[in-house]
């Protein structure tokens, strides 16, 4: 797998009267991706994006959309997802006692499937689907809010999936979502991550382009480090 890292700004901390706006500015400092995080108020103590917003940032954007299912039974909601243009579909290992259908079934609406792992979860409780998914995003915060300070040990976490993927020849990317600033993304590149979402230190600042673009030149030096 070739080394490189991105930054996927998530439009949960964007301004969401100008959600349009807010897209095309970052597509100008040439992300690939925006993260769309889906809360139910059940599984996360919070509610958020559901899919006419997906399906509207679709007509907005060809961007890559990693939508991230905070939601309980998330196969309920699959479908809808990926019919309204869901690139990617994130499902979190604590949210279904089946998660290999879940990923199944995101698969068969024709979307990457990848899964999740809350701050509490070890990433042993993946063990039967890494063979299987296309990203691995770790909660580097506990879900449900904005804004919330990095959690120290998902700097482990990663290391642990980038060992497990070298040692098994799997082809999950690796993704990292909470707390992500300009102060921790070199740190976090070098422990293996490839994603980086980052949503409060993109659209809280007052230039989000630039915003970008700093982070990115961050996780690609952070990459030539390890050349």
């Amino acid at each position: 797998m070739g080394l490189r890292a991105e930054i996927a700004p998530s439009i949960l901390a964007a301004n969401f009267a100008c959600l349009g706006d807010a897209i095309h500015a970052v597509e100008a400092a040439g992300v690939h991706m925006i993260h769309v995080d889906v809360m139910d108020g059940h599984f996360v103590p919070n509610i958020s994006i559901g899919v006419p917003v997906v399906a509207s940032l679709r007509k907005a954007t060809q961007l890559l959309l990693d939508v991230h299912l905070m939601i309980k039974n998330p196969e309920r909601y699959i479908e809808a997802f990926a019919r309204a243009g869901a690139d990617t579909l994130l499902i979190h290992e604590e949210s279904t006692v089946h998660l290999d259908r879940a990923l199944a079934m995101a698969r068969e609406e024709g979307c990457k499937a990848g899964v999740v792992i809350n701050p509490a979860t070890p990433v042993a409780a993946l063990s039967e689907v890494l063979g299987i998914v296309s990203q691995v995003l770790v909660m580097s915060v506990n879900p449900g809010f904005g804004g919330q300070e990095f959690i120290p040990n998902s700097y482990e976490k990663i290391r642990q999936l980038r060992d497990l993927r070298a040692r098994h020849h799997y082809n999950y990317r690796i993704e990292v979502d909470g707390g992500v600033t300009t102060e921790n993304a070199a740190e976090l590149v070098r422990a293996g991550a490839e994603i980086l979402v980052a949503g409060t230190s993109v659209f809280h600042n007052s230039d989000p382009a630039e915003a970008v673009r700093r982070l990115q030149q961050i996780a690609t030096d952070a990459v030539a480090e390890k050349v």
